[in-house]
């Protein structure tokens, strides 16, 4: 989604102003229209730029902010009122909502916050079929069982996204004892989760930016710490807000998982758009499923929100079919990785990614056509459902048929 929110900003107090304003002019989500240091002409220029929030900070003259919220609620009903306090008393929240105003959010701001509130009246404004504004889509990459190529699947989908004009994405790798993302990537970072997580306080957008290692596909990668024995470190506090502040920052943050489904981990499948189960068609990944499955049952969201990715598909000898992994999953298949052993192998042991090793390649395809299908884009009919069309492509390629090489 490509909509933004254009704000109006009133606040009298000067340094009050520029910090909210450089809090917020880091979000992607939103653009500052206007701001003004008087409430006495805000509601002018309110009617004038038409933004679709006005922001009222309350503190210098309660009274007054209310009376405005009032006059903006009656003469400019289409800009949604976002007032900000460092009081949280009952009868002033009270009193705001009752003036007009469609959010109370209390200083200093908490960016997770200040998203959601954006998010909620970006969601009114534009329309829910349209999603979250700006559209940032969290997606975590979760395995079945161990080996099954998860960090492969979120580091060359994370590069994928990245490359695409308008993208923004950053890799977050969670699983915070072995994880090697950064291997994938042929990168030595200089922060890892673990500093992020223990400054995030201190950080705004553009420190948050010089933080994290950027890779040549236009991949942000946020790594895990170093030592073991920091593992223990990180909560599940840190990551949700760790990932408030990164989903203000991009349009698409993937979040590597762990194969032990930590506390840590469930927050990050918590606060995710698309969760995509990766596994291979074999018996101990299919039983594996089946429990998350059953687990996830207890959270209708996160149910509906995961996929089923089989990864390496077509390896030769003794994998399950596939109608038989969806009979005994009970669900669709959501997209299939073709197996390339060569490809990988080159790719994994020289930590290049394969939108730069291999573009042409038919396994590079899938992934783009995986990204077009979690945009919701490029949709099979109802018998194909399941089955990647970059799967057939590849299995025509093997038999000597030539796969198109455009995406």
């Amino acid at each position: 989604m490509s909509s933004v929110l254009r704000l109006a900003i009133v606040d009298p107090d000067d340094s009050a102003r520029e910090s909210l304003k450089k809090m917020l002019l880091g979000m992607d989500m939103v653009w500052l229209e206007a701001e003004c240091s008087r409430y006495a002409f805000f509601a002018d220029v309110v009617a004038q730029t038409t933004p679709d929030v006005g922001v009222v900070a309350l503190d210098k003259d309660p009274d007054e902010a209310l009376r405005l919220i009032s006059l903006l609620a009656a003469n400019s009903p289409d800009t949604a009122i976002l007032a900000t306090s460092s009081k949280s008393d009952g009868d002033l929240i009270l009193r705001t909502i009752r003036a007009g105003a469609k959010e109370f959010l209390t200083q200093p701001l908490r960016i997770e916050d200040a998203v959601g509130a954006l998010e909620r009246i970006g969601q009114i404004r534009f329309g829910h079929k349209e999603g979250k504004t700006r559209g940032c889509k969290v997606i975590s990459v979760c395995g079945a069982t161990g080996g099954v190529g998860t960090t492969s699947v979120a580091v060359n989908l994370g590069c994928e996204l990245a490359s695409r004009e308008g993208n923004s994405a950053a890799l977050v790798d969670l699983d915070l004892a072995l994880g090697d993302a950064d291997v994938f990537l042929d990168t030595i970072p200089d922060y890892t989760l673990l500093d992020v997580a223990q400054n995030i306080a201190r950080l705004d957008f553009a420190l948050l930016k010089k933080s994290l290692t950027k890779h040549s596909s236009g991949l942000y990668l946020l790594p895990r710490p170093v030592q073991l024995q920091d593992v223990s470190m990180i909560s599940p506090d840190d990551i949700n807000r760790v990932i408030g502040l990164m989903r203000a920052s991009f349009s698409h943050l993937i979040l590597d998982l762990s194969k032990s489904y930590s506390e840590v981990d469930h927050a990050a499948l918590k606060a995710s758009d698309h969760i995509l189960s990766v596994i291979q068609l074999d018996l101990p990944c299919l039983r594996n499923v089946v429990r998350l499955m059953m687990s996830f049952e207890e959270d209708d969201q996160l149910k509906e929100r995961t996929k089923i990715l089989v990864n390496r598909a077509g390896l030769d000898g003794g994998q399950i079919s596939l109608k038989k992994a969806q009979e005994t999953i009970g669900r669709q298949i959501f997209w299939q990785i073709p197996n390339d052993y060569r490809v990988m192998s080159e790719v994994r042991n020289n930590g290049v990614p394969l939108i730069e090793h291999a573009p042409r390649a038919s396994v590079t395809q899938s992934f783009a056509g995986l990204a077009d299908a979690l945009a919701g884009r490029g949709k099979e009919s109802d018998e194909e459902k399941g089955v990647s069309r970059w799967l057939r492509l590849w299995s025509g390629k093997s038999k000597g048929k030539e796969a198109p090489a455009t995406r």
